[in-house]
């Protein structure tokens, strides 16, 4: 899937963007995970308006995003030299680092924590934006631009549906509908997010201690930082800093989420269907002969980088469907689907026995 770029008909939004930032505004923008909700991430006013515009924990951190070549060092006290390694494997690309944060920046962004996460996004219009900001010695606070605890954002669109923003073709906001400092002043446009899920999540700020440790798996895998820095990732510990989108419930719709097998979805939908319950479908694998009493249905590619790229698309879809149920068939458990089935898991937090509860009614 071939990223769009940054033309020159781009150039004036992404100036006014950088501005809105620089005057501590907030700006959505477009990465190839997901689209992120902007802030200056030196200013902690402007990146109180993040988690004020989002409903978002101020214990849950977020994350810094940094334009090519950024000076580490900047923005941390220790940066070991596999982490470096990684920074050049990876980046730009969906890799966030947590490393020890430096004492001049805001503890803000961190939560309190003395870490900081930072990735260098690789989509054209981020790279731009990330430039232009500040001469491209900034970095910019961002997590996904939706309410939170709301699935994700894939598209501009995603966006503004989430804030109910009317706009004109260039996403800026109509006159009638300016936002109060605390929300959204404009929304870049830069196509459907190539990734679709967010970046992998790797702590090294107590790599002499610990090791390299996985908080939250995603397109980059756990193997493929293994075999630049010759660690396996290990998994989560008690003493391991918050990270961002590690929630058990997060990812989530509005409608109730629950998944289930293959070999369990025809009696069941059969089941569903005679007490009048309308079923929203996600699969990857299922003939076309299983899925007729379903009310809606999206089919996802059955490979893990096809079905990250459509996931939180085909969850918002059906969200706007009248269903009372989004079924989702349990996509595949080995290694290279684990980015997908975490967003699954927490999509579907505190959904267990919501088809009993149906059935009964």
């Amino acid at each position: 899937m071939k990223q769009p770029s940054a033309t020159v008909a781009d150039q004036a939004a992404i100036a006014e963007a950088a501005a809105i930032l620089e005057q501590g505004g907030l700006v959505a923008f477009p990465t190839e995970t997901v689209y992120g909700l902007g802030a200056d991430a030196e200013n902690p006013a402007a990146v109180a308006r993040i988690y004020e515009a989002k409903g978002r924990p101020h214990d849950h951190p977020v994350i810094v995003h940094l334009a090519p070549g950024a000076d580490l060092d900047y923005w941390t006290t220790d940066v070991p030299d596999e982490a470096r390694q990684l920074v050049q494997a990876f980046w730009p690309g969906p890799l966030t680092l947590i490393l020890k944060r430096n004492p001049r920046i805001p503890d803000a962004v961190s939560a309190g924590q003395d870490s900081v996460g930072m990735r260098c996004p690789s989509h054209p219009v981020a790279i731009a934006l990330l430039q232009a900001f500040k001469g491209g010695k900034g970095g910019v606070a961002a997590p996904s631009a939706n309410k939170f605890g709301n699935v994700s954002p894939t598209t501009a669109q995603h966006v503004r549906d989430e804030f109910g923003m009317d706009t004109h073709d260039d996403g800026a906001l109509n006159g009638d509908d300016a936002c109060s400092a605390a929300e959204l002043s404009r929304v870049l446009e830069g196509g459907s997010s190539e990734v679709g899920i967010e970046s992998t999540i790797v702590d090294m700020s107590r790599l002499a201690t610990h090791g390299p440790v996985l908080l939250r798996p995603g397109h980059i895998s756990a193997q493929q930082i293994a075999d630049v820095i010759g660690m396996l990732p290990a998994a989560p510990d008690q003493a391991a800093p918050r990270a961002s989108g590690t929630l058990e419930s997060h990812y989530a719709p509005r409608t109730p989420v629950t998944m289930l097998a293959a070999d369990g979805f025809a009696a069941t939908l059969s089941q569903l269907h005679a007490k009048g319950v309308k079923v929203a479908l996600i699969g990857h694998d299922l003939p076309a002969a299983l899925t007729t009493s379903a009310h809606a249905q999206r089919m996802l590619p059955a490979d893990p980088a096809g079905y990250a790229y459509g996931l939180y698309a085909a969850l918002r879809d059906m969200d706007q469907t009248d269903a009372g149920l989004i079924l989702v068939e349990t996509p595949p458990q080995d290694a290279a689907w684990l980015g997908v089935n975490d967003r699954l898991r927490r999509s579907v937090f505190g959904s267990a026995g919501v088809i009993d509860a149906l059935l009964q009614k």
